[in-house]
């Protein structure tokens, strides 16, 4: 009786589970190896690179190819250009988005559905058919406003960064705040809260996670930018770091491209987005345990 007890009493092995743990492996390899060949890449002289014989591993790299494009006094203009836009579009974004989200879940209006319904069509429209009707607005703006507000300068493009960012988030926030129901509200102002102490207290922690969530979306959305940045932004000293990318590449159009300097360059563009990860992820986290305490 004990050797059958302790017989069952030992882990069973799953092969079911086996294969689906070596699957997501195998998945997890194949995503993460694009950006280990750019780490890789980055790493190695461009002799190196061109040759026929792929190398895999970075025996024998340095940080030539980093110091390299350091050195170019427009890496540090394009990082704060991108720095500011992103965080002053995110910040307006965010504050919007959840004033909007909460007016159309929270509270009934007329012409609620069609505002709804006018945040979807706007996802529908290319951006690109947008792009003439843009450069023309921001070259009058900054005609009238002095040039505070217009072409190749940091209000003009995150105003429309915000713009093209704000429908989405209204809409992943709503999903955040109708699922907050309305009676903790009503119960902590029985206990004795004004309807602002109660959202603040209550409603406002449980819809971190969703503010976080979208945060990250309108981060990635403006950091990556491109094409609205190369119609407005068309100074060399009012560049995103996606447009320091691409001149950094048209100034090997004369000769053999350094492969190596594209890496390290690709790199740098993605350290800032794998820091903001790293603080979101433990934000997130914290958000979601807070919000099932106070639930």
């Amino acid at each position: 009786m004990a050797a059958s007890t302790a017989i069952s009493d030992r882990p069973r092995f799953h092969l079911g589970k086996f294969l689906l743990s070596l699957l997501a492996i195998v998945v997890a390899l194949i995503w993460i190896f694009p950006v280990y060949w750019m780490l890789n890449s980055a790493l190695l002289p461009n002799a190196v690179l061109q040759s026929a014989t792929p190398r895999f591993f970075p025996f024998g790299g340095s940080l030539d190819n980093f110091v390299a494009v350091l050195s170019d006094g427009k890496f540090l203009g394009a990082l704060q250009m991108s720095v500011t836009v992103t965080l002053l579009a995110v910040a307006v974004t965010l504050l919007f988005a959840f004033m909007g989200a909460l007016a159309i879940s929270r509270f009934k209006f007329r012409g609620r559905t069609t505002f709804v319904l006018a945040l979807l069509f706007i996802q529908m429209l290319p951006a690109e058919g947008l792009f003439i009707a843009q450069y023309k607005m921001m070259s009058s703006l900054g005609e009238v406003t002095g040039g505070v507000i217009g072409l190749n300068n940091v209000l003009g493009i995150s105003l429309l960064y915000i713009a093209a960012v704000v429908p989405f988030t209204v809409w992943m926030l709503r999903g955040f705040v109708a699922g907050v129901p309305a009676d903790l509200e009503e119960a902590a102002m029985v206990d004795g809260c004004s309807r602002t102490q109660a959202f603040f207290r209550i409603t406002f922690p449980l819809l971190a996670p969703g503010l976080v969530a979208s945060g990250v979306y309108a981060f990635l959305q403006c950091w990556n930018e491109f094409t609205v940045a190369l119609v407005i932004l068309q100074k060399e000293d009012a560049m995103t770091l996606p447009l320091w990318l691409r001149t950094f590449i048209l100034q090997s159009a004369n000769r053999a491209t350094d492969w190596g300097q594209v890496m390290a360059s690709s790199t740098l563009v993605a350290i800032p987005v794998i820091i903001f990860f790293l603080i979101v992820q433990g934000r997130l986290t914290s958000g979601l345990v807070a919000g099932a305490v106070k639930g």
